[in-house]
């Protein structure tokens, strides 16, 4: 009796259902239990949370040099071992602002992506290849034709995930400055706009009016920088389109 034939390639890495994709919402609910069974959701209240951020607002504020150089330093090591999300960010904009908020998250992530890139070029970049090996061929093409501006619009635009487009413009030969460049500029948008999300969070919690205008002023740098960041995908398409276009009346010369 012959064995049984082996499943197709497509079959055996067909994507996990809809209920196991969605794993966190199980965990976000049993969490919610706990905290319901235990009592703590009685510390979560709209006042409970203001409190809690006034008192971290005046310990930043009784201690702004130390606590901003320590955010900038979690901030460093988080993005260098890959462990940054929006939740660093929007914390943030919670206790040091905008302006310092935005400045701090800046320098931390490109510190961070800066050791991370210059990790990927030593001999460690063998395991980080694999990390970014999926992408890496992709990007490959792009990177050769205009590194800087690849770079930049991985960075502006989220074609691939932040760990993945700092390993990869060192497996792929780029220059440490123009990285570095590349990086402090182009994570500007995002980071505004995490960094005002967190801002205006935290200044709707102790807010007593309920005027819709009074709420949504504290989201404004949140909307422009929204707008932006949905700009920016028109602009690269257009950029890309217009090269395509250059191309073909050189290739026709």
């Amino acid at each position: 009796m012959s064995d049984p034939s082996p499943k197709s390639a497509s079959e055996s890495r067909r994507p996990p259902s809809l209920l196991v994709r969605i794993w966190p919402v199980y965990v976000l609910v049993v969490v919610l239990v706990i905290a319901w069974q235990t009592g703590l959701t009685d510390y979560l209240t709209r006042e409970k949370l203001c409190e809690y951020q006034d008192v971290l607002k005046r310990f930043v504020d009784a201690h702004p040099f130390s606590t901003f150089l320590l955010y900038v330093v979690l901030y460093a090591v988080a993005t260098a071992f890959m462990l940054t999300g929006a939740w660093i960010t929007i914390a943030g904009g919670l206790l040091f602002g905008l302006i310092f908020g935005t400045l701090g998250t800046m320098i931390g992530a490109t510190i961070g992506a800066s050791l991370l890139f210059w990790v990927a070029q030593t001999s460690i970049g063998s395991v980080l290849r694999e990390r970014a090996g999926p992408f890496l061929s992709k990007m490959e093409k792009g990177f050769k034709e205009d590194a800087f501006f690849y770079m930049l619009a991985t960075r502006l635009i989220p074609i691939v995930p932040f760990a993945v487009a700092n390993i990869a413009p060192a497996l792929l030969g780029a220059k440490f400055r123009e990285f570095v460049l590349v990086t402090a500029i182009g994570i500007i948008p995002g980071v505004v706009l995490y960094t005002s999300i967190g801002t205006g969070a935290g200044a709707l919690l102790c807010l007593e009016s309920s005027d819709p205008l009074e709420i949504a002023k504290n989201f404004i740098p949140a909307f422009v920088a929204l707008g932006i960041v949905a700009l920016l995908p028109v602009v690269y398409r257009r950029h890309v389109e217009k090269r395509k276009m250059k191309s073909k009346l050189d290739e026709n010369e």
